[in-house]
């Protein structure tokens, strides 16, 4: 082989790579880099879709501070995340625990836990709206059989928000589980058998071997959950529509609202722009204690 043929065939090694990732770079700049960057520079603006932006310098900012819908939307929020996340964590360790064990139609259980992830969260929505419905739904039912007066579930301020936690945890359980179960699959055995050979009993294995082991997976788990949980949307808005009044509006839902309901694409940019970095500012820091930990 000559020279010139030998150089061209490492130029093509390194050049080939480069080719096959080409779209995926293409589509995440088109779809994900760039919308980032105008949103930050449309949040500077005020434009109502059509026309040209009008710079407005930092007044969307400014009146995100006396617009008293934000707080309750960031409000409620924290508040789903806060209700989702630590519950839907430690379910979900607990039922792969369960699972981990050699016990009979392990399989199936561990399909029936997961189906619900693989739902829409749209149909999710729709069937659990049934099942809240004050008339003819499954709660009440149950409910009235102990002699229990129903509950109003989605048109009640006080229980709108614990109706959608509760069908967010149906759905999320399933994928914690199974992420907790990959987890505890690659703890070794001999861990626990040193553990035995100590004296150690279940309770002790649990906090003294699986727990420090799956600190990896419990902050990848929590880090997702916490981005899931400030970026719902589609059950909310299914469910309760962020009624009733704003009990249930939610961030993702404002910033909808603002942009395509009314048209203020600056000042839903604005919001979203805070969002973006709440998210990344909760993500970093989970990181950061996930390491500090490790």
């Amino acid at each position: 082989m000559s020279t010139i043929a030998r150089w061209y065939q490492k130029r093509s090694q390194k050049i080939a790579p480069y080719i096959f990732i080409t779209p995926n770079i293409l589509l995440f700049l088109t779809f994900m880099i760039i919308p980032i960057f105008f949103t930050f520079y449309i949040s500077f603006h005020e434009w109502g879709i059509l026309g040209k932006p009008q710079f407005i310098a930092l007044e969307n900012y400014t009146k995100l501070f006396s617009d008293q819908v934000f707080w309750t939307s960031l409000g409620n929020t924290v508040y789903y995340t806060a209700g989702t996340v630590p519950f839907s964590a430690a379910f979900g360790l607990l039922g792969a625990i369960l699972l981990n064990r050699k016990i009979p139609l392990r399989s199936f259980f561990r399909a029936i836990f997961f189906a619900p992830v693989v739902v829409s969260m749209v149909a999710a929505g729709l069937i659990w709206s049934w099942m809240f419905n004050p008339n003819y739904g499954l709660f009440n039912e149950i409910l009235s059989k102990f002699g229990i007066e129903g509950v109003s579930w989605l048109t009640s301020t006080t229980w709108a928000m614990p109706a959608v936690i509760i069908t967010t945890l149906w759905l999320r359980i399933g994928y914690c589980l199974v992420i907790y179960l990959s987890g505890l699959q690659a703890i070794p055995d001999e861990l626990y058998e040193a553990a035995s050979i100590d004296g150690a009993n279940g309770w002790q294995k649990f906090w003294s071997v699986t727990i420090p082991m799956i600190k990896p997976t419990t902050t990848f788990i929590i880090v997702m959950e916490v981005i899931h949980g400030f970026m719902v949307f589609d059950l909310i808005y299914t469910m309760t529509n962020g009624g009733p009044g704003f009990s249930t509006t939610v961030l993702v839902q404002y910033i909808y609202q603002k942009a395509f309901e009314e048209g203020q694409m600056g000042y839903a940019s604005a919001i979203g722009t805070i969002f973006f970095f709440i998210i990344m500012g909760l993500t970093a820091v989970q990181l950061r204690l996930g390491r500090e930990k490790d």
